[in-house]
């Protein structure tokens, strides 16, 4: 793990939504990361739909549920400071329940819009072997010409990367970029590109997600 600048931490101390087991009894953990404007609750109903019965799911809230300002292909330091303490706070979820016990093979990072966003940028940039990450509608972060280089080896860890073909907010161009990015840092990626699907998740999607998460607790 790695730990992020404090420039505020804005998002620091804010609510985390836990759902079904105790972290020390739980098969595996599902973190997933709600979009812009969006809440915490709002992912209940997909977390019911991907977590087993025997998981544990955390759920982090955003400070004024936004979890950085500007566009996800803005300048990094735009959305500074917001962006590192946004990121710090997923580390601080996923460490919460590997300090539990439970390893991190076991725990899918996953998110939708500017969830989906941070969880592909806080993979990419602490990468080990997870359970899983779960791209819904979003894409690593930084502006279009920028050269990403992340260090380190996904081990594997089986990752899926969704979107539409003409999501308004997301270019297909990034999506792109991170299924390479992924594979790049050892990812077995499976990216999907849903003919005008819109900015939303899909059956397929969904589907797709739940052999991750049941593989992850079986395997």
């Amino acid at each position: 793990m790695i730990e992020y600048p404090d420039h505020g931490a804005p998002h620091q101390g804010q609510p985390t939504i836990h759902l079904g087991q105790p972290l020390a009894e739980a098969s595996g953990v599902l973190v997933l990361i709600h979009g812009r404007g969006a809440t915490a609750e709002s992912m209940v109903p997909l977390a019911e739909e991907l977590a087993d019965d025997g998981m544990a799911t955390l759920l982090p809230q955003a400070a004024g549920n936004v979890w950085y300002p500007q566009r996800f292909l803005a300048p990094i330091e735009d959305n500074e400071p917001f962006l590192s303490s946004a990121l710090q706070r997923i580390d601080d979820v996923v460490r919460s329940a590997i300090d539990a016990g439970v390893p991190a093979d076991r725990i899918i990072v996953g998110g939708f819009s500017q969830g989906a966003c941070l969880a592909a940028e806080y993979v990419a940039r602490t990468p080990q072997r997870y359970g899983g990450v779960l791209v819904f509608s979003g894409g690593v972060i930084g502006p279009p010409d920028m050269e990403f280089s992340y260090r380190g080896d996904l081990a594997g860890t089986p990752a899926l990367v969704g979107c539409s073909d003409s999501d308004f907010h997301i270019p297909q161009e990034r999506v792109h970029a991170t299924s390479t990015v992924l594979a790049n840092l050892g990812a077995q990626v499976t990216e999907r590109i849903y003919p005008g699907m819109g900015h939303t998740i899909n059956e397929d999607e969904v589907s797709l997600a739940g052999e991750i998460v049941r593989a992850a607790i079986v395997g």
